[in-house]
């Protein structure tokens, strides 16, 4: 399943096999020996990297966009076949992209850029393959970050409780509905306006970028598995542990952007 392609635009596109699953991937500047990773945002893709992308190779750069499971163009497994999608899931994703296609060619540390979802996503990578990374500039960061008092006997049981609603609730819940409306009631568009300073950028090219993965058979599956997975993780995938633990440790520099 991994093949290669060249865009119109000339850039490298290709599928890999992740671990049975089909995952759409990027680069720009192959040649070049400073890699970076561009990480999309929730409802996003690697596409929507395409003029930094750009930017970015002229400077220098080998630039490396993805698009994570159940996003884009890669694979929308549901709970049964993958059980739930978390920062944690997706950080493994990133840690064997860097292993499987970007080792052969560079062993050169990689600086992460991750947007929204990506940002959490690329603050997770640096604490957990630190080894791997040398820098990572997040913008901006969805997750609410506070510390978190001592958990009491009762708060546990009441997380146990709720984690176990939260799962029965997400399976219930009908997405396919929702993501019909979103679809036809023009939300997307509405989404991108809040999400995007420059309005003119919000062309029919990028409203398709977001759109077709959303009409996919296998879309409203993918997001309950998110929804499962983000609601339920423990607080070592979240933002306020990731931080604290990037700010002791010192190894690997972040910029936080809002």
């Amino acid at each position: 399943m991994n093949y290669t392609y060249k865009s119109d635009e000339g850039d490298e596109s290709n599928y890999w096999n992740w671990n049975g699953f089909k995952i759409y991937w990027c680069v720009k500047g192959k040649e070049n020996k400073h890699p970076i990773i561009l990480i999309h945002g929730f409802g996003a893709s690697s596409k929507h990297w395409r003029k930094n992308s750009n930017y970015f190779a002229k400077k220098g750069y080998s630039v490396y966009s993805l698009d994570l499971i159940g996003f884009g163009n890669s694979a929308q497994p549901g709970v049964r076949e993958i059980g739930k999608l978390d920062n944690g899931v997706w950080c493994n994703q990133v840690k064997d992209f860097i292993q499987q296609v970007i080792r052969p060619n560079t062993s050169n540390k990689i600086v992460l850029i991750g947007n929204s979802l990506g940002s959490l996503v690329a603050l997770t990578c640096a604490v957990y393959l630190k080894n791997e990374i040398l820098s990572v500039i997040a913008s901006p960061l969805p997750d609410p970050f506070f510390l978190k008092k001592k958990e009491s006997k009762l708060n546990s049981i009441f997380e146990k409780s709720k984690t176990k609603f939260l799962k029965i609730f997400f399976m219930i819940f009908p997405l396919e509905i929702v993501l019909f409306l979103i679809n036809k009631l023009g939300i997307i568009r509405l989404g991108l306006n809040s999400a995007y300073f420059k309005k003119d950028n919000i062309d029919k090219e990028l409203i398709d970028i977001v759109r077709k993965p959303v009409l996919r058979k296998t879309a409203a599956r993918s997001l309950r598995a998110m929804c499962i997975g983000m609601s339920t993780r423990g607080n070592k995938l979240k933002a306020s542990y990731l931080l604290e633990k990037l700010s002791n440790s010192k190894k690997v520099p972040f910029l936080l952007l809002w």
